[in-house]
């Protein structure tokens, strides 16, 4: 996206992310049900590392020259998992008709983005969408059923994930910096960008991670196999896909700290914290739907918070266009912060609650 500042140049590494995402996931949630030091499955992991490593190396030319590699590696990424698949399928019934049900839209849409390396132009991103929406429907056909969930290694392999999308963009300020001359303003561009991750860090971690690992403890089958796809699968890529935005619009910045920020770099540098905080609203509504449904407990309604974080983000974007770069970026961590302020002051004993609920 940095290569290609253009919202064509966004959109197609948002698609990249989204099938990144999604091979991923389908890792995550397969090393719920089968050990992955035995022997058989240790070297379909192994084979599906070196899929991706291939995958990843063709990344930057996904949409160019690359292409067709790169849809060679997704297929084979996929459909190694897919095999995995077969082998938990052995040892439970339930679990490998949830595979038969899952495995055609698993499969369909790694094979067409093969396909969209061979196509050009608009027809090449028309298959790129059609596979990406192919892929994530099929959760949704079986609706949870068959599907084993540890909620203890689940939520931390989306925590961790997290925690790396975070470290890259501390990367990516150390790429923007390494082309400049290290100057005051490129030193304050730096703490105030360590300043927003810590805060994007605390947002999530400090009540958010908690209380969604403790509601798949709490929950058991279709249920708790519905808030994995939810919660995690389907509702951390735009969290994640926040961060990368983010971090896109911090290299900018970085790289010019005293000049205004085209539209583009502007709109992901402030467009995507809102996005992150948008996605914790979503998710805690889920979580307190789910907790309403399934106990008997009243839980309060979502607080308005990360609400107001999203849309104060939003409004530097005007600021991001005609101020310096580093205003925009010391505004937003003005917005970052006030929101840790509010759930630590306003919070406090319901804080206190989750955190000595951890599971």
């Amino acid at each position: 996206m940095s290569r290609d500042l253009t919202w064509g140049g966004v959109g197609r590494g948002l698609f990249v992310l989204a099938a990144l995402w999604w091979a991923w996931t389908g890792y995550a949630w397969l090393t719920n049900m089968l050990e992955p030091e035995e022997g058989l499955v240790r070297a379909g992991m192994f084979a599906g590392m070196a899929a991706m490593l291939v995958a990843a190396l063709a990344v930057p030319g996904a949409f160019g020259a690359e292409a067709v590699l790169f849809g060679v590696a997704y297929v084979l990424v996929r459909l190694v998992n897919l095999a995995l698949y077969e082998i938990a399928g052995k040892r439970d019934r339930d679990f490998r008709r949830a595979v038969v049900r899952f495995a055609p839209t698993a499969a369909f849409g790694p094979l067409l983005i093969l396909a969209a390396g061979f196509a050009e132009g608009s027809t090449r991103l028309v298959l790129w969408l059609i596979a990406i929406l192919a892929m994530y429907s099929g959760p949704l056909i079986d609706r949870g059923q068959g599907w084993r969930i540890s909620p203890a290694h689940f939520a931390e392999r989306y925590g961790l994930v997290v925690i790396i999308a975070l470290g890259e963009s501390i990367f990516a300020m150390g790429i923007a910096a390494a082309g400049v001359e290290i100057t005051p303003g490129v030193i304050a561009a730096a703490v105030l960008g360590l300043a927003v991750i810590a805060a994007l860090w605390w947002a999530y971690f400090d009540v958010i991670a908690v209380l969604a690992q403790q509601q798949l403890a709490r929950t058991n089958g279709v249920i708790r196999a519905r808030l994995a796809r939810d919660g995690y699968s389907y509702l951390h890529l735009p969290m994640i896909a926040g961060i990368v935005l983010f971090a896109l619009g911090l290299k900018i910045t970085t790289h010019d700290v005293h000049g205004t920020l085209a539209t583009v770099p502007a709109v992901a540098l402030c467009g995507g914290l809102s996005l992150y905080y948008l996605t914790h609203v979503v998710l805690r509504i889920r979580l307190v739907a789910l907790i309403r449904r399934t106990t008997d407990e009243r839980p309060g309604w979502v607080g308005p918070g990360r609400l107001i974080a999203a849309i104060g983000s939003l409004a530097v974007i005007p600021v991001a266009l005609v101020a310096p770069a580093l205003v925009a970026l010391g505004l937003l961590v003005v917005v970052s912060w006030a929101l840790i302020v509010w759930d630590v002051l306003h919070y406090r004993e319901d804080r206190v609650q989750v955190r000595q609920a951890r599971p």
